[in-house]
């Protein structure tokens, strides 16, 4: 396994992890760093880095953060917002991940980039609910930024310091694992 296949491994578990609070917020960074030749895509996944899909992406990405500010809106995103994130953590992470068989590529794809993003995407979901819930959705606007702004340094540092963006990973799963034991046990 080459330096560049362990790079793009860890870029794809970075963003992964940043679908899991922002479907298509990663999807754009993703597709600017192709667009400006700041990192290379799989060949059948170059599109990404195409005009139509930057602006696409981009529209896609302002439409998402906005609407989770308006209420009950963004309940019913994260209705949706699990399965979504599991999709298209597993496209990032098949679009980035360099120089392996399809056996292992899909495997983690499906593995790391879907399942970080579903995690995290479900431990989102349940954040807001249990902020709808405690504040009647008055702290949902709060939650929103710390989730849009969350997937914005993500997205950054996997792009930029993939290897970082890895142990960020870490903890924040660290941190969604803590706060699961916390809500199952107060559950209880």
């Amino acid at each position: 396994m080459t330096f560049e296949t362990i790079i793009s491994i860890c870029l794809g578990i970075g963003l992964a992890a940043s679908v899991g609070f922002r479907v298509f917020l990663p999807l754009f960074a993703l597709s600017l760093a192709s667009y400006f030749d700041v990192w290379q895509l799989n060949e059948s996944w170059q599109w990404i880095g195409s005009t139509a899909a930057l602006i696409t992406l981009a529209v896609a990405t302002l439409v998402e953060v906005f609407a989770y500010f308006i209420p009950y809106i963004d309940n019913a995103l994260d209705s949706i917002a699990v399965p979504l994130a599991a999709l298209a953590g597993t496209a990032i992470m098949l679009s980035t991940v360099a120089d392996l068989s399809p056996v292992i590529t899909w495997a983690l794809a499906i593995i790391a980039g879907g399942g970080t993003a579903a995690a995290v995407a479900g431990t989102s979901s349940t954040a807001r609910f249990a902020s709808t819930v405690s504040t009647a959705g008055v702290a949902n606007p709060l939650v929103s930024t710390l989730e849009t702004g969350t997937s914005v340094v993500m997205s950054v540092v996997s792009i930029f310091l993939p290897v970082l963006a890895v142990f960020l990973v870490i903890i924040i799963l660290f941190i969604i694992f803590k706060l699961y034991k916390k809500f199952k046990t107060s559950k209880v």
